[in-house]
């Protein structure tokens, strides 16, 4: 895998442009050739696959993806990044510079169909994504882009634990069960601070995720679902006949639904899996029954 960026590279590349990462953007290039190995191979993407990068930054990433046949559609919001990534994959991989498009936009409000359709949507989400929007970037781009079978993201660790928690763990909540309506997720191992500059103040981790073979139910029962979930965290120290009282409309009808959804009401939020708030949020409310 040739072509890729090193330390000085990085450097003088944004020496050239006149960039100074900032942390608003959340911007930590990785400037390790090994690094964007592992990540490409931990990936398994392969030669012509479509591929979806958010926040390539200076295109380190891009470059590896781009090295092993894939095409690469990139969404990075910092316009003078977004301009210079063709220049910098025509002069260090000519040969993969069609295989490459460059989207100037917002990666949680750029259109999806702005991102591939048909036979040119992205199957592979790979990404280094910017960690104060890391959670809506993923869960955005898994709602928005049913074609993404599989997802590699670099996040920072404390959140990759969240989105990898299992019911019962003090950490599990929000990202841990909306993360698991899509797809199955597993802790692909952490990266070291000193391959980015600047060197973050926090620890990195990939996560590898799979989607489901089959819809937990459709966007309808989803939006319920997410719901409940919000609720029944906001409060997690209460029971979730207390913590889904505003949500069900009062206790009663929280203990109810919980019921009608053979879930004890004396649990916690915690101690449910996305399958169970599902089967909640399919419950009808009093008096009203589902299409």
């Amino acid at each position: 895998m040739s072509g890729l960026l090193g330390p000085s590279d990085i450097r003088a590349l944004a020496d050239r442009l006149g960039v100074r990462p900032t942390k608003q953007l959340g911007q930590n290039f990785v400037h390790d050739p090994n690094t964007v190995r592992r990540i490409v191979a931990t990936a398994g993407v392969t030669e012509g696959q479509h591929v979806l990068e958010v926040g390539p930054g200076l295109g380190s990433l891009t470059l590896g993806l781009l090295a092993v046949g894939t095409h690469v559609v990139a969404v990075e919001i910092d316009p003078v990044l977004a301009a210079a990534l063709p220049d910098t994959v025509a002069e260090r991989l000519p040969d993969a510079a069609h295989r490459l498009l460059v989207l100037t936009a917002d990666a949680i409000t750029v259109p999806a169909e702005e991102l591939g359709t048909g036979a040119d949507a992205p199957t592979a989400l790979v990404a280094n994504l910017p960690y104060n929007v890391a959670v809506p970037v993923l869960l955005g781009m898994l709602e928005r882009l049913p074609s993404i079978a599989t997802a590699l993201v670099m996040v920072q660790a404390e959140v990759a634990d969240r989105l990898c928690a299992l019911p019962g763990s003090r950490i599990y909540g929000v990202p841990s069960v909306k993360a698991g309506w899509y797809a199955h997720r597993r802790a692909a191992g952490g990266v070291p601070r000193p391959v980015f500059w600047p060197v973050p103040n926090v620890d990195s981790s990939l996560v590898r995720l799979t989607r489901r073979d089959s819809p937990l139910g459709d966007d309808a029962l989803r939006r319920r679902t997410f719901a409940a979930v919000d609720a029944a965290f906001a409060q997690r120290r209460k029971t979730l006949r207390a913590a889904l009282a505003g949500w069900a409309g009062g206790a009663p009808e929280a203990e109810r639904r919980l019921r009608a959804a053979g879930i004890d009401p004396s649990l916690r939020g915690e101690a449910l899996d996305v399958t169970d708030f599902a089967r909640l949020a399919d419950v009808a409310p009093a008096g009203e029954t589902r299409a």
